[in-house]
């Protein structure tokens, strides 16, 4: 098991700072906290962010969301307990957070905007890359989640 590198929070306060001003914004933004919740465990199971995926699920299930969806969530097209809009959402997580192999493709965002007008989609959207800048804070740092 890898240990924690170094704090980033005391190494670089004003840059974490920033980064946790984006996070407030982004859960206050009037998107459902259960799909961010959702989008954050998805894009941090493709990451392979344990300190992220421990974090969120907490969270999710402290804002009503199931075990069954949250264990599901990687093979979410395969499952019916995932709404149109949620598809939608978390289809665009996985192009964005793989964005090098897949370039955000025109039928994944058409299909978000067709479930998301233009503000919600930017909120979306920067949801999307902030938790993939948490992940790579976590996992360049080696942050351990609690047992």
């Amino acid at each position: 098991m890898k240990h924690l590198r170094y704090d980033p929070y005391r190494a670089a306060p004003e840059a974490m700072e920033a980064v946790f001003a984006l996070n407030k914004y982004v859960e206050g933004c009037g998107l459902d906290r259960t799909l961010l919740e959702l989008v954050k465990i998805r894009a941090s199971q493709i990451n392979g962010c344990a300190f992220c995926l421990h974090m969120h699920s907490r969270d999710a299930r402290t804002h009503g969301e199931s075990d069954a969806r949250m264990l599901l969530l990687s093979a979410w097209r395969e499952s019916p307990l995932y709404d149109a809009r949620e598809r939608a959402a978390l289809a665009w997580t996985e192009a964005l957070t793989l964005i090098s192999e897949t370039y955000a493709p025109d039928a994944v965002y058409e299909e978000a905007r067709s479930h998301f007008n233009e503000a919600e989609l930017v909120k979306l959207t920067v949801a999307i890359g902030l938790i993939n800048a948490l992940n790579r804070l976590a996992i360049s740092f080696r942050n351990v989640h609690p047992a």
